[in-house]
């Protein structure tokens, strides 16, 4: 991860920008547009570190997810020679990371998870290779969450949900939270950060010890058993719905690359609006249309090509 080059007092500013983002849409929508190229706060003996690791391993492509990779790698190149770079779109358009990064001089291909201009998927990354679990056999519930840093309007939006008689699985990201009836509450531990280990989000039951998974983030086990995931249309919230084959209900996007995202996704019959489901009554039979769309999706797998 990028955080963990990251000074020290970089890093605290990036912790509470996420508690501020969690607790305000409207907080994290504004500083959305501030945010700077991360690369520009690395710590250089960090960086130094890491060339030398990857130069003893002999690395032979990058694979990059973030724009503010983007400079590090050139500077990298420059000292150690040409090396294959794909730039890997997990959202569906070009996003804010690499608009802040600019151009590169790095020669690049660039690899689309989701393609808003053709309307298409065109590879993606698994999740897991485990098969849906069948509709008949989901729990009766839907996971509603605000992505890995507890962004949007999701919890607005459950308490309506609740209303409508839906028992409710919702991702909590701190104590104060935790309210409300009709939905159980599952935490990613509020303490854990990216630049701590190399795992994914200790994650569990509100109350409980959350674990450390290894494979796959601990929500998406909630998210294979749902009958649909209630979240703003992030690029992991795509992929977890794709590999899941649970219909997306899309709640307001952060920023125009989101909003790309979720009319892909509706455009090919994955997701719906929240407006647009709930002008619908809530049937759950337009959930199931939309989950045996993405039964059917047949889609290259990227991690393969590269082995």
């Amino acid at each position: 991860m990028l955080e963990q080059l990251m000074r020290p007092d970089t890093l605290e500013t990036t912790a509470r920008s996420k508690q501020a983002f969690h607790r305000d849409f409207r907080v994290a929508l504004a500083g959305q547009k501030l945010a700077r190229n991360a690369a520009v706060s690395t710590e250089v003996g960090a960086v130094e570190q890491l060339f030398t690791d990857w130069q003893q391993r002999g690395v032979t492509r990058f694979v990059v997810f973030s724009g503010f990779w983007l400079a590090l790698v050139e500077q990298y190149v420059a000292a150690h020679g040409p090396v294959p770079v794909d730039i890997c779109h997990v959202d569906s358009v070009q996003s804010p990371s690499f608009d802040k990064a600019g151009s590169t001089s790095l020669l690049v291909r660039h690899v689309w998870l989701a393609d808003a201009e053709t309307g298409v998927v065109p590879c993606s990354i698994p999740v897991t290779r485990d098969a849906p679990v069948p509709w008949a056999a989901r729990d009766r519930r839907l996971l509603v969450h605000g992505g890995g840093w507890g962004m949007g309007t999701y919890r607005e939006r459950a308490g309506e949900l609740v209303e409508a008689g839906f028992d409710l699985d919702v991702v909590a990201y701190e104590q104060r939270d935790l309210s409300g009836s009709g939905v159980r509450y599952f935490m990613i531990d509020p303490d854990w950060h990216p630049w701590l280990d190399d795992g994914y989000p200790p994650f569990g039951p509100a109350g409980a010890q959350p674990v450390q998974r290894t494979g796959h983030h601990g929500s998406f086990d909630l998210c294979r058993q749902a009958l649909a995931s209630v979240s703003k249309p992030g690029g992991g919230t795509l992929l977890d719905s794709l590999w899941s084959a649970t219909p997306l209900v899309l709640l307001e996007p952060f920023g125009t690359h989101e909003q790309r995202n979720a009319d892909l996704w509706i455009s090919l019959g994955y997701g719906i609006s929240f407006e647009d489901w709930q002008r619908k009554g809530f049937a759950v039979e337009v959930l199931e249309e939309l989950h045996t769309a993405l039964l059917t999706a047949d889609v290259p797998d990227y991690s393969q090509e590269l082995l």
